[in-house]
């Protein structure tokens, strides 16, 4: 069927770009990884690049909604970001932020996957920035572009360490942060 062949390619490439790299992993490896042939591959996509796109685009919703889920389930404050983010970097395979990793690999900031990875990390930072003003923070641009200074950083160092240290480190100065542009006692937070 030519829409499980696009599933196997998609789950091959999210599964062998994030632990080995995009670059270092070529069309004839993920078609052995995936037992799709090289015609449907190329009926599903025009390159490799294009499937690294398509896997970063479907990867960006399936993250933005693991996250909302969490932070959720974890009370809804925007401090739970960073403890999702400490049970996320205790996962079997963590190898860090799969959309710094690629723009690290694709520097072309012009380049469809760069522009893909800066979406995501645009559109994480706007629902950070969602959160802080439901909690009654007045400065929730600048709160929110720190705290995925902080999200960054600590998912980086959790990949050195191998431990959610970090990110509660991180949770720690955010916490900081938020202390020092606490919301007025006429404000409340919304509903």
């Amino acid at each position: 069927m030519p829409t499980q062949a696009r599933k196997r390619l998609m789950g091959a490439a999210e599964e062998l770009f994030y632990t080995e790299g995009i670059r270092a992993v070529g069309v004839e490896r993920l078609l052995a990884a995936s037992g799709v042939g090289r015609a449907s591959f190329y009926r599903h996509f025009a390159s490799k690049d294009d499937l690294v796109a398509s896997m970063l685009r479907e990867y960006d919703i399936r993250y933005r909604e693991w996250l909302a889920e969490r932070v959720t389930a974890l009370g809804g404050d925007p401090l739970t970001v960073f403890d999702a983010l400490a049970e996320r970097s205790e996962w079997t395979g963590f190898r860090g932020c799969a959309f710094v990793n690629a723009m690290s690999e694709i520097s072309d900031v012009d380049s469809e996957v760069h522009l893909i990875a800066a979406q995501h990390k645009n559109a994480v930072t706007n629902y950070i920035e969602e959160l802080l003003i439901k909690a009654g923070y007045t400065d929730h641009s600048t709160l929110a572009a720190e705290f995925m200074l902080l999200i960054d950083g600590a998912t980086a160092t959790a990949l050195r360490e191998r431990n959610p240290g970090p990110a509660l480190r991180a949770k720690t100065i955010a916490a900081h942060l938020l202390a020092s542009h606490a919301p007025s006692p006429t404000q409340h937070p919304s509903p």
